[in-house]
């Protein structure tokens, strides 16, 4: 599974996976804000050469301004782009740790990432989507 490029061919699941209440929930202000002004890295996944979901790598928040945050949304019949954008971090990009934020109330996302490795760092209250809390991830290599 890797995360490379969205082609034209991908955008049939890419609107799919943003529709979906149980992944649009989760991915904070909407896509449309962010990808056109081309703020950071953004990719499908593939899984067999199917899409399998969506992933970012944007600078990570305060206090690694040095470091990747991954963003990651696994399609419904898809799994997995939390593991190769964990993988892309560390063998890619060659930081130290790798940080995800998720929602405090994201427990599928959050019980992938313990399962991955990464480990609780801090709450973060949020001002944008009503309030709530994002938890701070990392994994260390």
């Amino acid at each position: 599974m890797t995360p490379s490029p969205y082609v034209p061919a991908d955008e049939d699941g890419f609107v799919a996976l943003f529709q979906d209440p149980r992944v649009s929930r989760w991915m904070g202000d909407g896509p449309q804000d962010v990808y056109a002004a081309n703020r950071f890295d953004v990719w499908a996944v593939r899984h067999a050469g199917r899409y399998a979901g969506h992933a970012e790598i944007k600078s990570s928040p305060e206090p690694w301004p040095d470091g990747h945050e991954l963003v990651h949304a696994p399609a419904p019949a898809g799994r997995g782009p939390a593991v190769a954008l964990t993988a892309y971090g560390h063998d890619t990009l060659g930081p130290g740790e790798v940080h995800a934020t998720v929602d405090a109330g994201n427990a599928p996302s959050l019980s992938l990432l313990t399962r991955l490795g990464y480990t609780h760092v801090r709450d973060i209250p949020e001002n944008s989507r009503g309030g709530g809390t994002s938890r701070l991830t990392h994994r260390r290599r």
